[in-house]
């Protein structure tokens, strides 16, 4: 009888209501079990008693692909009503994660950036725009230019005995504008996810990163715009992978998990995957938190220059970080170890699992941590020593442009790129089931992302955000983006402490 009343007891406790709610109209669902076909969680199946669909409510993760498909549009999904008893500090969500621990003595896990109400500084800047006495600019009628070039740029001039130039420039990433797709490894997301960047990266004139699971033989192709990642687990690297690429990125960090390593569980490791990484098939792929040969800037150096002699120095070496508190003091030790560009990773990054405490309580924001490191390179005289690139949520053009201003010379991003692929941030990679095929290495998941349509999608989002720039430039009276860069007098701030305005160096509205 103990074992029984037990039972009940953790069978209660473990029970928690559904985060959302299939609503379907039964007047219009036609039984037609598409939502039932579509659905990787099994939230839909047909009752033959009933004579009719019905749904698993704690099954729906609200990715939308039954509303989406479904051909009489007889379902929609909303948020449940369902509530604890009020208490401003132990909210439903505390308590969920509690009971959830509780059971499974497990880490939480999540995925797709930091969902927290936390200030978004983006939303707390403004654009200057001219007026009459520096009058704006026609970008449909006059050049703008948005080509953008990383790495470190010549301090002087040199001439040769004839008194011509010479061509002093260590090596350059060429962007036609300056947005980047950034590290998403073959593993977290799909072939086709892959292929689509690698596609859009190609037709842009841009980049788009492999992450940290190597790059697979089939896309070395779009070496010319690929850039290779080497990270603690070291996977996937080897002296062809380093030379196939047009930059060598060193990843200590990322803005979802500072101070933490990688985790791709065996069971996403297919053969294509193990190929690709160098790891036995089904075998867990394991990042240590720190590189094991990395413990001061002088081992960073160290690799530096092994990564460079391995490319003949041909190529630029990145090394990003996650922006944490000291990031202005470790961006100074980076563009002195001989990197060619710092990418940082705010906050709000995403990725595709990350423990969900890390996630939403460690880091700053890429804003401040941004003008922080600007400020600090500038100050020590060596801001030209390094390229600035930024991520960790850049979601429109004009947080590209705020960020420019700010004193990036270019934005990854990688959330919007999913979105315009066809996620719907249903933050649920982690359990590889993405019904969009991004997220996923399930054979029927993958194929429902057609190359062709997300390499195009992709293409067209950089395509307007080019447009947008070049308006909000032409607006302000700018027509290169070489003129934006670290322009903050083009920047006001609104509903910011004194303290904030002073770290992100630009002045309240109205000033």
């Amino acid at each position: 009888m103990s074992v029984k009343k037990g039972w009940y007891l953790n069978m209660a406790i473990d029970y928690l209501y559904p985060e959302y709610e299939i609503v379907r109209d039964t007047n219009k669902c036609i039984a037609c079990r598409v939502c039932e076909r579509q659905c990787s969680n099994e939230a839909h199946f047909y009752d033959p008693e009933q004579g009719k669909m019905v749904a698993d409510n704690t099954k729906c993760v609200c990715c939308h692909r039954c509303v989406s498909l479904c051909p009489t549009k007889a379902l929609k999904i909303v948020k449940s009503d369902h509530t604890f008893k009020a208490n401003a500090n132990w909210t439903g969500k505390t308590i969920t994660e509690v009971y959830r621990q509780a059971n499974t003595g497990g880490v939480l896990l999540s995925s797709m950036g930091n969902p927290e109400a936390y200030p978004v500084y983006w939303d707390k800047i403004l654009l200057n725009a001219s007026q009459v006495t520096n009058p704006s600019i026609d970008p449909l009628r006059e050049p703008m230019e948005t080509t953008t070039y990383l790495g470190k740029k010549p301090t002087e001039v040199e001439r040769d005995k004839d008194g011509k130039l010479v061509n002093n420039m260590p090596p350059q990433l060429k962007l036609s504008t300056p947005v980047m797709f950034s590290a998403m490894s073959y593993g977290s997301i799909s072939y086709n996810a892959h292929e689509s960047l690698a596609r859009a990266a190609e037709e842009l004139g841009i980049y788009y990163n492999t992450g940290e699971g190597g790059l697979h033989e089939d896309f070395y192709k779009y070496g010319a715009n690929t850039i290779v990642q080497v990270a603690s687990g070291r996977f996937g690297v080897s002296k062809d992978y380093l030379n196939a690429g047009a930059a060598i990125e060193i990843k200590i960090g990322q803005g979802a998990k500072p101070g933490i390593g990688g985790h791709l569980p065996g069971i996403k490791v297919s053969a294509d995957i193990s190929k690709t990484r160098m790891i036995p098939k089904g075998s867990d792929a394991i990042s240590p938190a720190p590189h094991h040969d990395i413990y001061s800037i002088e081992d960073l150096r160290q690799l530096v220059f092994s990564l460079k002699e391995a490319s003949d120095y041909k190529k630029p070496v990145i090394v990003k970080i996650a922006a944490v508190h000291n990031v202005a003091a470790i961006a100074s030790g980076i563009a002195r170890s001989g990197a060619d560009i710092i990418a940082i990773d705010g906050y709000r990054g995403g990725t595709g699992a990350a423990p969900t405490r890390i996630r939403d309580n460690v880091g700053i924001p890429i804003e401040l941590a941004l003008a922080s490191v600007d400020q600090r390179l500038r100050e020590e005289g060596i801001r030209d020593n390094v390229g600035i690139v930024v991520g960790g949520s850049i979601r429109s053009s004009s947080d590209l442009v705020k960020a420019i201003a700010l004193g990036a010379d270019a934005c990854y991003i990688a959330t919007a790129a999913c979105l315009s692929m066809g996620c719907h941030l249903c933050r649920s990679c982690q359990a590889g089931k993405c019904n969009w095929g991004i997220a996923t290495q399930r054979p029927e998941l993958v194929k429902r992302l057609n190359p062709d349509v997300g390499y195009k999608r992709l293409v067209n989002l950089v395509h307007a955000w080019d447009h947008e720039v070049k308006e909000i430039m032409g607006g302000m009276g700018i027509n290169s983006i070489e003129s934006l860069r670290g322009n903050r007098l083009m920047l006001r701030g609104i509903g910011l402490s004194d303290r904030e305005l002073a770290i992100l160096g630009i002045k309240h509205a109205g000033e």
